[in-house]
């Protein structure tokens, strides 16, 4: 049997270790992914320190998977060898709970996250189901569309359901990971833009990504700050701190709302009159399917919106992981593939 090289969690809070496996055989319903390019997401942390639950282990993590189709197995429709495509955080859905009977496939109650659930895309190839794939366009190579099917997705998901129109004042908290895809994202919907984050580091880098206005957290109150430019229809909280986004959301207008993506286990303190008062939201947003996908790629190709990437081989998947999850990269950093 040919062998491939992987990156995977031996044991729960265990290092990430290289070692060899053999190349996986679809079965049906499924396809192989040749693996060009994975990003390395906050939440591989899940797999690495076993903060999900039920996770099986040895375990190769990886949830921004770019690539190609590399066989397909048996019933497969749709998908071909060599077509681009990518996988996400959602790796499929069970077809049967309530919310999948209700066609929210994204909120499947045993969602099958790719290295949570099964085998990621720390490796040369991985299986996936059919229904986890999006077609990638030309037009973007494989290492900057991997971030954009976990973290660009998620910030254009939640921003096209936000219920903000063009011209209207959105605010994004946070100029991270996440944040640096909302701003361009924000800017290209035709919003007007306010760039949420501490201290005058990103100012430049906030302004030159698409947003119209900064405001330093730490210089003065940024609620009002955003009151004084009329009071944000949304601020999409990327950054994972819920006490910057306590402080923020008094910045939002009337019939404002907060959408939340940036995952933290921080309480946010909203009072109920804060909620009442001007008849603001709270809500959580959690990326999308792979459909959602295929349009977060299709806009970004339209649009010019990219990733801002730092990229390590395969064998450094272990400093990879390490420089993402110390917070010192250049926002997003991505594993790459030897060419075939």
């Amino acid at each position: 049997m040919a062998k491939m090289k992987v990156a995977q969690v031996s044991k729960a809070g265990g290092p990430i270790e290289l070692a060899e496996r053999e190349v996986p055989k679809p079965g049906p319903g499924q396809v192989r992914v040749r693996v060009q390019a994975c990003g390395i997401c906050h939440s591989d942390e899940f797999t690495k320190e076993g903060h999900w639950p039920g996770i099986e282990y040895p375990r190769i993590p990886g949830h921004e998977i770019a690539g190609v189709v590399d066989e397909v197995g048996a019933g497969v429709i749709g998908w071909a060898k060599g077509q681009r495509v990518g996988v996400g955080w959602y790796g499929g859905h069970c077809g049967h709970c309530r919310s999948c009977r209700r066609g929210e496939f994204i909120n499947c109650e045993t969602m099958p996250t790719p290295g949570i659930a099964y085998d990621g895309g720390y490796a040369e190839y991985m299986l996936a189901p059919a229904d986890a794939l999006a077609l990638i366009p030309d037009g973007i190579p494989a290492e900057e569309a991997a971030p954009l099917l976990c973290a660009g997705i998620t910030t254009f998901n939640a921003l096209r359901h936000s219920g903000a129109l063009p011209g209207d004042l959105v605010a994004i908290q946070g100029v991270g990971g996440l944040g640096h895809l909302a701003i361009q994202f924000a800017n290209k919907f035709g919003y007007k833009v306010a760039a949420v984050s501490r201290g005058t580091d990103n100012a430049a880098l906030a302004r030159k990504l698409g947003a119209h206005h900064y405001i330093d957290s730490q210089a003065s109150s940024p609620a009002e700050q955003l009151q004084k430019l009329g009071g944000a229809r949304v601020i999409l909280a990327t950054a994972p701190s819920g006490h910057a986004m306590t402080v923020l959301f008094d910045g939002l207008g009337t019939n404002g709302k907060m959408v939340v993506v940036g995952a933290s286990m921080e309480p946010i303190q909203v009072t109920p009159v804060q909620l009442i008062t001007g008849r603001r939201g709270l809500q959580g947003w959690p990326c999308g399917t792979s459909a959602d996908s295929e349009d977060t790629l299709n806009f970004s190709v339209l649009t010019g919106v990219r990733p801002m990437i730092e990229k390590f081989p395969l064998e450094r998947a272990p400093e990879a992981y390490a420089r993402m999850i110390s917070g010192k990269a250049e926002y997003r950093v991505v594993l790459t593939m030897p060419a075939v």
